[in-house]
């Protein structure tokens, strides 16, 4: 068993590891950049070690110090949450060659299923749908042509490695598509240092469903089931909720049958996570597989009871899953919305900066992951997300009635953030009537300009 954590993270990811560490009877390493000094992360963890300046390249997305802080405090595991280097083979390696536990996939997984053209020719191997596409990796505007005119406009342009909707392009024409392609091509090598590009056709209006997982070392695998994602901007998710008001028995059957083949045919140990797209009509399309926890995996342990960071932990000590498919129920329904330190009035603009007074929600079905408090400073080199409200009750009705209570209540003083946002969107008759899709938030946007 897994006796030291060293959690490769900061937020409240960190904080959320920390505590399911703690009830395991876990020790725990919180690394921070010197703008986290005073972090919850640093308080909460049994050890803290600073690891650089506040720059995410000489702190958290630094290995060797990431590294070099697991050797030098003893801990045999490192949990890398989710973004920074929670899907870098690399590092993944380095924890292997340092014979350190990364709890996670092992680093050919992730370069794997990383690489999104070639986990699309994985999954057509298998059988799983995809969205008619480039088969090649792609590298110049002339070799996406003829593939574009084959799977039909309009299209998208993808990066072949990243994602948080960075190197991504929609065209409905050839001439569109030389100018997508070349900007998109550039955000690639700007934020992934890659340029490898692939395309597919755009699928119109789908909803974003992604099935969770989890898978041991013996071969078996499970699905937990779905999370509707579908309400997005700027391809960055703001709600999410389980199970999907779109998804029928059958359906959810079928999807997360597609779900479990994807992972086994991948070689998939630990959590992960099946991305879909899904049309009106009911066909599902693979996109992508994430090789590590989610954001939204509180909605799936809300209606499961299936605390996710310790299975993640007892699969990379070696521990057979404890649970059948057969043992997998959904109970009730769970929503889970982003609060942002940001201005949505002024384009979203970030908003750090010192927090003045806090009151956060609580009561029977009201979850807070966050790591904020009262004379806590926002600082402005990090993603702006600074909690998430999860509520769980009986049915969707009263899901959406309770997360409008709780977005109701809560008061953050000192900076600027997105709860009043959060608060029209839930209450908005669409999102109510679960009549929603990935375009959803762009139209509301237009009707309001």
């Amino acid at each position: 068993m897994i006796k030291k954590v060293l959690i490769a993270n900061r937020g409240e990811i960190a904080v959320r590891i920390i505590r399911a560490c703690r009830e395991m009877g876990i020790e725990t390493v919180a690394v921070y950049s010197e703008a986290d000094r005073e972090a919850l992360h640093t308080q909460l963890a049994d050890e803290a070690v600073c690891i650089g300046p506040a720059s995410s390249a000489e702190s958290y997305l630094n290995m060797e110090r990431i590294i070099s802080a697991t050797i030098i405090s003893g801990a045999d595991a490192v949990h890398p949450g989710f973004g920074f280097l929670s899907e870098n083979s690399q590092f993944a390696r380095l924890c292997e060659q340092c014979q350190i536990t990364f709890i996670g996939p092992d680093a050919d997984t992730i370069e794997r299923l990383g690489n999104k053209s070639q986990a699309r020719n994985t999954m057509i191997q298998a059988g799983v749908p995809v969205i008619p596409g480039s088969k090649e990796a792609l590298y110049e505007p002339e070799e996406a042509v003829p593939v574009a005119a084959e799977v039909g406009y309009p299209v998208i342009v993808k990066a072949a490695l990243g994602g948080g909707g960075k190197g991504m392009r929609v065209a409905a024409d050839e001439t569109e598509l030389r100018h997508a392609f070349c900007t998109a091509q550039k955000e690639a090598v700007a934020a992934f240092g890659d340029g490898t590009m692939y395309l597919e056709h755009f699928v119109q209006r789908p909803r974003h469903i992604e099935f969770q997982i989890l898978a041991d070392k013996y071969g078996h695998v499970i699905h937990l089931g779905e999370r509707d994602c579908s309400l997005q901007r700027n391809h960055q998710k703001l709600v999410e909720e389980s199970p999907s008001p779109a998804l029928s028995e059958a359906l959810r059957e079928q999807m997360g049958k597609a779900a479990v083949t994807a992972a086994r045919v991948s070689g998939y140990e630990n959590a992960g996570t099946i991305e879909f797209l899904l049309e009106p009509d009911g066909k599902f399309y693979f996109m992508e597989m994430n090789t590590r926890i989610q954001v939204e995996h509180p909605v799936t342990e809300w209606v499961t009871g299936i605390d996710l960071v310790k299975e993640q932990i007892r699969i990379a000590s070696g521990e057979p899953l404890a649970y059948t498919q057969e043992e997998i129920h959904l109970s009730g329904h769970a929503i889970e919305c982003r609060i942002n330190a940001e201005n949505p009035k002024k384009n979203f603009r970030p908003s750090p900066g010192k927090i003045h007074d806090i009151y956060l929600p609580g009561g029977k079905g009201v979850r807070i992951d966050s790591a904020i408090y009262s004379g806590y400073e926002v600082p402005p080199y990090y993603d702006s997300m600074i909690a998430k409200i999860i509520v769980h009750a009986r049915n969707r009705q009263e899901a959406v009635a309770k997360m409008q209570s709780a977005l109701g209540e809560i008061i953050i003083e000192g900076i600027d953030t997105n709860v009043d946002y959060q608060y029209e969107l839930i209450g908005h008759p669409g999102f109510a009537s679960g009549d929603t899709d990935i375009e959803f938030i762009d139209r509301l946007s237009e009707e309001e300009s």
